[in-house]
């Protein structure tokens, strides 16, 4: 299973034979449920994530007030970076990581992953890719936060998440979509209401879709 899991979706480490047997021998593959915490902030990284199917959100969460901030999703294909930066600088984790879909999820011990790092320059390349493109949406959100009003915000978000799940019609909650913004509920629903007006969206319980 691991090594279809790797020749399907991380092919640049798949096509290192070496690299390849030693992540099978040492690697295993867990299902994660919606919901599940894969990472907590202030824990230590025991494993690295490589994401087979399915999708996790990562959070910066804001100890103060207790709001969380979507940073970027890991989806198939992907690891997560602040993972590996905690690791490298044994560090416990800044950011949580939480299953959005039902995930599989190729599991690489950390002492591990490490010991990897060392012998395959491939595993390393495969991180600064990894690095680039999360570095790219880091930005994203950035821009958002700072310059974007709070509709416009809203409204990228909506594109993401249909475009991540390949859907227009996303199964969703008015607070579920707040706590992803580090939001309320009531400034939710009212910039949505504003969002339909307008002919953008169109509400129905428990459901929003992309016009």
């Amino acid at each position: 299973m691991i090594a279809a899991a790797l020749d399907n979706y991380f092919p640049k480490l798949a096509k290192i034979p070496e690299l390849k047997d030693e992540l099978i021998a040492i690697s295993r593959v867990n299902t994660f449920e919606v919901g599940t915490v894969i990472l907590k902030q202030g824990d230590y990284v025991k494993a690295i994530p490589l994401m087979v199917s399915g999708l996790a959100k990562v959070f910066k969460e804001e100890p103060e007030n207790g709001n969380e901030v979507l940073l970027y999703y890991i989806k198939p294909g992907e690891s997560c970076v602040m993972s590996m930066t905690t690791l490298l600088h044994n560090t416990t984790s800044q950011v949580k990581a939480i299953v959005e879909e039902t995930a599989e999820v190729v599991l690489i011990p950390a002492d591990k992953a490490m010991r990897i790092a060392k012998k395959h320059p491939k595993w390393n390349e495969f991180i600064y890719d990894l690095f680039n493109l999360k570095f790219e949406e880091l930005l994203k959100v950035i821009e958002i936060l700072t310059f974007s009003n709070k509709d416009t915000r809203l409204l990228e978000y909506i594109k993401k998440e249909a475009q991540l799940k390949r859907t227009d019609t996303l199964a969703t909650t008015h607070q579920h979509i707040a706590d992803d913004l580090g939001s309320s509920r009531e400034v939710i629903s009212r910039l949505l209401k504003k969002l339909e007006t307008e002919g953008v969206v169109k509400l129905a319980q428990g459901s929003i879709t992309l016009l």
